[in-house]
């Protein structure tokens, strides 16, 4: 830890800290207009604006607080709140203050070590439900969490990143915030980060458009422990990309240990560039499959211990064998029926299970149809590549296909306009809005068009 002589300098490297320490509203309203007085004596004296900002900083923030001046100022050992109206009277040798202004002063070495646990996660984004103990592990995840568990011991040092990719709802999530908890654990100090993709893109737009862009670097490149969620929708933005890149370059050069998820191999991540590629490959790559019928019925026996509701053995039994597609999914199903037995009052049989989940049964007995699966459909019947998909050419023989692909994706999936136009490198909604419009018409034209998307649409739900 250097010390910084300059008062202004040390304020603004605690406050760089700070903001990664508390929300942006907290930091917002109530560190913004707050300023370094002096430090002298080994304390920080920090003014604030009135009494109302001095009694929520010392009953909310004043660890955070605390630890932000430990980590910039160099043997300060203390931190006292003071209003500014009141600076004139107070501002004596340090070891006056007391008499001058009744404040809470904190001891900085201890401070870390003094803020609840909980309050530690929720300060890094972490939910306390997700711990590696309590994730179910099956022949589905067993590999995913062996390398989860290593990586939140600190026992997996050539596994940077971690990469961690499988389908909606099968637990990425989960784990991926229990390396989090682990280390939390194991270093009560250590500076964790958990954010979801979308959120990185939001905030870099938002320090571009403020011009803030050198705030918003120093709070993610001070992480010892990164953990970015859903990786995949980064696909596209080529200025976040660029951003990410040479952040990600910055963690791990730092040696800050970086955990990613995605719904797809990066491989397969589209419009990704190629050197995002290579640098989420260099570390250890672990995939999440659906759970087998063991792992679901041990996963929804535990859930109806966690919850205390009372589910009949054969209920569980005939839920694990029915759902199948992931474990969000069997959750949801559980606690309907969980909720229908406790305010019915009734015992609850199969076929009342079958009426209660009758949108989720048929949805997992038909075949889903995705954006992927439509693109993939719609590239073998045309005989286009599945690149040109998604790439910037515009020749009527992909351009066609193309739109009858953006057509499928509106009428059979569930995907909004946006993120119809994302899985298609990047295009905005009205490209899609377009492209169902002019299918639309060309059906009601051409009789080979409404026959090439009857024969693709058969294909898909094969």
């Amino acid at each position: 830890m250097t010390a910084v002589t300059d008062v202004a300098a040390q304020w603004e490297a605690t406050c760089e800290v700070l903001g990664g320490l508390v929300s942006k509203d907290a930091y917002q309203r109530w560190f913004r207009a707050s300023r370094l007085v002096a430090v002298e004596d080994s304390k920080a004296v920090v003014a604030v604006p009135n009494d109302i900002h001095q009694v929520w900083i010392e009953t909310n923030y004043m660890p955070e607080l605390a630890t932000a001046v430990a980590e910039t100022m160099e043997g300060v050992r203390g931190v006292k709140l003071v209003v500014e109206d009141k600076l004139p009277e107070i501002l004596e040798p340090v070891s006056d203050l007391d008499r001058a202004v009744p404040a809470r002063s904190v001891n900085v070495a201890s401070a870390a070590g003094e803020v609840p646990f909980e309050k530690r996660l929720k300060t890094s984004g972490l939910n306390p439900q997700f711990t590696l103990d309590n994730f179910v592990v099956g022949a589905n995840s067993q590999f995913a969490h062996a390398a989860c568990e290593a990586v939140g011991k600190r026992k997996g040092p050539g596994y940077n990143p971690l990469f961690i990719h499988g389908g909606s709802g099968l637990g990425k999530t989960h784990l991926m915030q229990a390396i989090g908890q682990a280390y939390l654990r194991s270093s009560p100090t250590s500076r964790v980060v958990y954010l979801t993709c979308e959120k990185f893109t939001n905030e870099f737009i938002d320090a571009v458009r403020k011009g803030d862009l050198e705030r918003f670097r120093k709070r993610y490149r001070h992480a010892e422990l990164m953990l970015i969620d859903d990786i995949q929708f980064i696909g596209g933005k080529e200025r976040s990309q660029e951003e990410f890149f040479h952040t990600f370059n910055s963690l791990l050069d730092g040696r800050c240990q970086v955990v990613l998820t995605s719904d797809r191999p990066a491989s397969e991540i589209k419009s990704l560039e190629p050197r995002l590629v290579s640098r989420f490959e260099c570390g250890l790559t672990v995939e999440i499959q659906p759970p087998v019928f063991e792992t679901r019925l041990a996963i929804l026996q535990k859930k109806r211990d966690e919850w205390k509701v009372k589910v009949e053995e054969g209920i569980i039994r005939f839920l694990a064998e029915r759902i199948r597609s992931n474990v969000r999914r069997l959750e949801g199903a559980l606690m309907r029926v969980a909720t229908f037995a406790s305010l019915a009052g009734e015992r609850v049989t199969e076929d009342r299970v079958e009426h209660l989940l009758r949108d989720l049964l048929r949805e997992e007995t038909g075949k889903q149809v995705t954006v992927d699966s439509i693109q993939r459909a719609v590239a073998d019947h045309y005989d286009v590549r599945l690149a040109d998909m998604t790439s910037r050419r515009r020749p009527a023989s992909i351009a066609f296909p193309r739109q009858i692909a953006m057509y499928l994706s509106r009428t059979l999936t569930k995907q909004s306009l946006m993120e119809i136009g994302e899985a298609f490198g990047g295009r905005d909604h009205g490209t899609v809005i377009h492209a169902v419009k002019r299918i639309t018409a060309q059906m009601e034209l051409d009789p080979s068009t409404r026959d090439s998307i009857g024969v693709i649409e058969a294909s898909l739900r094969r």
